[in-house]
C-alpha cells in the first residue's frame, strides 16, 4: 500500500476573482504563500518520502514550500497539471457567462462546459495514470502530491468509483491547500482521511 496525499495548492489572486485558472500560470498571492507554509507546518512531522507537483508555478511554489520542511525538493510531473479549460481561461464566471452562455449553463449543471481543451474525463484519466505510477514507485511510503482541484476530485470519484460529473455534483468545495488521502493498493484507491 502507498498512501498518496494530494493537496491543493495555496491561493492566487485569480482564485480570488474567480478566474478561471485552467493551464495558465499565476503564481501564488500573499494568502496563498501563508497557506502553504501552513501546510508545511502541518505536515512538517509526517513521514514523507517524496514530494510531487504539476508543473503550474502555483502548485510548484506550494510544493516547495512542503518539501522544504521535508529537505526535499518537488518533482515535477506534468501530468498533474489542472483541466485544460481552453478558451475560459483567464475569464471570470461572469465573463464565461456572458461569452458563452450555452456552454456556462451545461457546466453549471455539471456537464461539459467548454467545447475546447480537454474534458474532465480526459484529465482524470492522465492524473489517475500518473498517481498510479506513483505508487508503484513509492510501495508502502508516503508521498505528497500538490497538485489542483480538478485532479484532486478525479482521485476523489475514482475512489468512489462514481464519475467526474457526478463527483462535481456531490462534492464539496475543495479549498486552498484542501488536504485528501489515499492508499493506493494495486492501482485501487482508498479514501483514508
Amino acid at each position: 500500500m502507498t498512501q498518496i496525499l494530494l493537496a491543493r495548492h495555496g491561493e492566487t489572486d485569480w482564485n480570488r476573482e474567480n478566474r478561471f485558472q485552467g493551464h495558465t500560470d499565476p503564481p501564488l498571492n500573499e494568502v496563498g504563500r501563508a497557506q502553504a507554509a501552513e501546510l508545511a507546518a502541518t505536515l512538517a512531522h509526517e513521514p514523507i518520502a517524496a514530494v510531487y507537483a504539476s508543473p503550474l508555478r502555483r502548485a510548484l511554489e506550494t510544493a516547495e514550500t512542503v518539501a522544504a520542511a521535508h529537505g526535499l525538493a518537488p518533482i515535477v510531473v506534468d501530468a498533474l497539471r489542472e483541466v485544460d479549460v481552453g478558451s475560459w481561461q483567464g475569464l471570470t464566471r461572469a465573463e464565461v457567462e456572458t461569452r458563452f452562455p450555452e456552454q456556462f449553463r451545461r457546466w453549471l449543471e455539471h456537464g461539459p462546459g467548454w467545447e475546447d481543451g480537454e474534458t474532465h474525463e480526459q484529465m482524470g484519466e492522465r492524473v489517475v495514470a500518473a498517481l498510479r505510477e506513483l505508487a508503484r514507485r513509492h510501495p508502502h511510503e508516503r508521498v505528497v502530491v500538490v497538485t489542483h482541484g480538478g485532479p484532486i476530485r478525479a482521485a476523489l470519484a475514482r475512489a468512489e468509483g462514481i464519475p467526474h460529473s457526478e463527483a462535481r455534483r456531490t462534492g464539496r468545495a475543495l479549498g486552498n491547500c484542501f488536504v485528501a488521502g489515499f492508499a493506493v493498493v494495486d492501482g485501487d484507491f482508498r479514501r483514508i482521511d
